[in-house]
């Protein structure tokens, strides 16, 4: 049981960290720090935003137009961090 509970802490966690490195590669797009023509940061982007994009749709359908100021990632990882110790707490009062 707690092994299962270490898989999901890791991928939630793995989750997490690949919400922020897609929030990071779209500040940098944004900016022109990094080009999009070039193909390795092409292809980390695409492989970004498929991973990420059907976790954020839905909430970026829930909140209103802030302008171009895109709070989604945010609010998915406080949810991710909210189960993550919701299910920690939870299985290990259970488990004792």
């Amino acid at each position: 049981m707690y092994a299962l509970l270490w898989l999901i802490n890791t991928v939630i966690q793995l989750f997490i960290y690949v919400l922020i490195a897609s929030a990071v590669l779209s500040w940098l797009v944004a900016f022109n720090v990094v080009n999009v023509r070039n193909p390795v940061v092409a292809q980390i982007g695409e492989v970004l935003y498929r991973l990420t994009e059907p976790a954020l749709r839905p909430i970026r359908n829930l909140l209103p137009n802030l302008g171009g100021v895109d709070i989604s990632p945010i609010i998915l990882i406080l949810l991710l961090l909210f189960v993550q110790r919701l299910i920690t707490v939870d299985l290990v009062h259970f488990l004792i």
